[in-house]
């Protein structure tokens, strides 16, 4: 069994919107490359959302602690 990839840090624009985000391997990826990784079950502990205006974004999996949120990760 594959070992999952996990994101340590993320890239945002000056929307605060997530643009690129990093694997613990060092490798970044735009989000639509990761969102694409997540459906593949490449990355742990994300899920696929879809907004009000159909635009798929990145979620973190529902847990008890706010550390691990996309939005509270660190930026590069």
């Amino acid at each position: 069994m594959q070992n999952k990839a996990k994101i340590v840090k993320v890239k945002k624009n000056s929307d605060g919107d997530i643009t690129d985000v990093m694997l613990e391997d060092g490798n970044v990826y735009s989000i639509n490359e990761a969102i694409m990784m997540a459906k593949d079950d490449i990355i742990e502990g994300v899920n696929v959302g879809r907004a009000k205006n159909g635009r798929e974004f990145l979620r973190s999996d529902p847990n008890d602690r706010q550390d691990d949120n996309l939005d509270n990760l660190p930026s590069f």
